[in-house]
C-alpha cells in the first residue's frame, strides 16, 4: 500500500497566516508524495461550546480554504470528520485501551481545563483519543503536526502498539512530520506566544481573508526587539519571527534576507513583509470567491465516500479481532 498522511484542522475562529505557514503549506507539498487525507475535524470542535449555525458555516468555509490554498481533490481526500461515523465508533474502543493516567498528563488538556475550571467537558479530556482514532483509521504513516500536538501523537502511537500487541497486527504506527522552518509562527503582538485564533489582541494574527490595508496595519503594529540590526537571532524573538515569515513568503535563504535588509530599519522590513504577504494572499482570496457551493458539496461528498471506504475496512478488522462481530459473524 502507498504511504499515507492524515491531518486536520478545527472549523473554529478564522484561519490565519500561522495556520497556513505551519500546516496548510506543508499539506499542499506533501499531497504529491503521499496518499493524503485532510479532514475538517468538527467533532473536535464541540469539545468546547459552539454556536451550531456558525459551526456549520465555518466547517464549509474551512473546506473551501483547503481547496483555495492548493489542496487538490483529484489527488487528496478532503472530508468532514462527522460524515464518517467510524471516527466516533473507534474512539469508544480506544477509550477502553487508553489509561486515565495517560490522558491526565496531556498538557493541552491541563491548559484548557485551567481556563474552563468547573465546566470542563469529558470530551475535552478525551480529545487525544478521538485524535488517535482519526489517525489510526486511515493506516497513517506520517502526521504533519505542530510541536503542541506531538504529545497527542505519542499517545496515538502507544495505543496502536498496545492494540497490535494484545489483538494482533492491525494499525500502522504513525510518525510525526514537523517542518524545520515555520512549525511555530508566533504572535505579532507577543513573540513568545504562538499565533492563535484565540489571541485576545486582534493585531497578533494576520488572517488569510484580511484585506491589504488590514495586513499593512497589523505588520506596522508588530512588536520588535531592542537594537536595530535585522538578522535571525533566537535571543531576539520578535525580529526572528518577522524574518521567518518573510523567508517562508519569499523562499529566500536566511543569508540572502539578512544581506537584503543590512543597514535598513524595522519599518522597511515591516513594509516589505506586508507587501509580500498581500501578494501571496491575492490569488488565494480570488480562488476562495471562485469555488461555488455546488463544487464544494461535490468535493466533500466524494471525500466522504473515499474516506469511509478506508475507515470502514480498518474498523471492521478492529471489531472482528475484538469479537464484536454480532450478526456479521
Amino acid at each position: 500500500m502507498p504511504k499515507r498522511i492524515f491531518s486536520g484542522a478545527q472549523p473554529t475562529g478564522s484561519v490565519h497566516l500561522g495556520n497556513y505557514l505551519g500546516a496548510l503549506r506543508n499539506w499542499v507539498a506533501l499531497q504529491h508524495e503521499y496518499e493524503s487525507f485532510f479532514c475538517i475535524v468538527n467533532l473536535h470542535a464541540i469539545t468546547l461550546p459552539q454556536d451550531p449555525k456558525l459551526l456549520a458555516q465555518k466547517t464549509r468555509e474551512l473546506a473551501r480554504i483547503y481547496l483555495a490554498v492548493g489542496i487538490d481533490p483529484a489527488v487528496s481526500t478532503v472530508f468532514i470528520q462527522s460524515d464518517v461515523s467510524e471516527h466516533a465508533e473507534l474512539t469508544w474502543i480506544l477509550n477502553c485501551l487508553a489509561r486515565m493516567s495517560e490522558l491526565e498528563r496531556m498538557t493541552q488538556f491541563k491548559d484548557k481545563a485551567r481556563k474552563q475550571r468547573e465546566n470542563v467537558a469529558v470530551g475535552l479530556f478525551d480529545y487525544p483519543v478521538l485524535m488517535a482514532s482519526d489517525i489510526l483509521l486511515y493506516q497513517t504513516d506520517l502526521v504533519p503536526v505542530g510541536e503542541d500536538q506531538k504529545q497527542h501523537l505519542e499517545l496515538t502511537r502507544d495505543l496502536a502498539i498496545r492494540f497490535n500487541r494484545d489483538f494482533g497486527e492491525t494499525f500502522r504506527v504513525p510518525e510525526p512530520y514537523i517542518p524545520k522552518v515555520g512549525a511555530r509562527i508566533m504572535s505579532l503582538s507577543d513573540p513568545l506566544k504562538k499565533m492563535s485564533k484565540s489571541d485576545d489582541d486582534p493585531n497578533g494574527c494576520v488572517m488569510m481573508l484580511d484585506d491589504a490595508d488590514t495586513v499593512t496595519r497589523k505588520f506596522k503594529k508588530a512588536v520588535t526587539d531592542s537594537g536595530t540590526e535585522i538578522r535571525f537571532d533566537p535571543a531576539r524573538p520578535a525580529i526572528t519571527n518577522l524574518l521567518t515569515i518573510y523567508q517562508l513568503m519569499t523562499n529566500e535563504q536566511p543569508q540572502q534576507i539578512e544581506s537584503h535588509f543590512a543597514g535598513r530599519g524595522y519599518a522597511h522590513l515591516k513594509g516589505e513583509l506586508a507587501e509580500a504577504t498581500i501578494e501571496f494572499l491575492k490569488p488565494f482570496q480570488t480562488r476562495m470567491g471562485e469555488i461555488s457551493d455546488e463544487e464544494l458539496s461535490r468535493v466533500l461528498a466524494l471525500g466522504q465516500e473515499k474516506a469511509q471506504a478506508v475507515a470502514r475496512t480498518t474498523y471492521q478488522e478492529v471489531i472482528t479481532k475484538l469479537g464484536l462481530t454480532g450478526a456479521r459473524a
